[in-house]
């Protein structure tokens, strides 16, 4: 469920922006896009690599549960998506669809330990490297609000200024 989820959240995302004209506005959702492509990139070396096997139940025979990549899609894909709807920082209804997503990412851990399908490390693995991913959207789709002039050009080379060279 999480990646339609994500997927919608892309599709307006990219609409509203690109209707507004602000600039850059494929860049929030081509990093919530490349967050998401990165969870199996991080997570299957690592459960191939660790090796760790699962808690006792139904796929107890198995190895590679360390971290958990359910955990990691469900929280990267909501999460980015919230980040989608509601872009700006501060506001009452993103930092409630942010709790929203947060209480639904802990359902989704406490499932997967309480069905025996991770172990809690499992969980509390993926969302440190849920958190990491996260936090890389909000910092690169964040410079597409700032359309700034560089700070190191010279004060003679600012828009609408003319270079001029000193006598020699």
């Amino acid at each position: 469920m999480a990646l339609p989820v994500l997927g919608a959240a892309l599709g307006w995302a990219l609409w509203r922006a690109r209707r507004t004209g602000a600039a850059r506005w494929w860049l929030p959702a081509l990093t919530a896009a490349v967050a998401m492509a990165a969870v199996p990139a991080l997570v299957v070396p690592f459960k191939a690599l660790i090796g760790r096997p699962g808690p006792p139940g139904p796929p107890a025979d198995e190895t590679g549960f360390f971290p958990s990549g359910h955990t990691a899609t469900a929280a990267v894909a909501y999460g980015a998506a919230a980040l989608l709807l509601c872009p700006r920082p501060g506001q009452r209804l993103r930092r409630t669809v942010l709790a929203a997503v947060a209480l639904l990412n802990v359902g989704v851990g406490v499932g997967l330990v309480r069905c025996a399908y991770h172990w809690p490390l499992d969980v509390v693995a993926s969302w440190c490297v849920t958190g990491c991913l996260l936090w890389a959207v909000v910092r690169l789709s964040r410079s597409s609000h700032l359309s700034r002039p560089s700070r190191s050009a010279p004060a003679s080379e600012a828009p609408g200024t003319t270079a001029t060279t000193p006598p020699s």
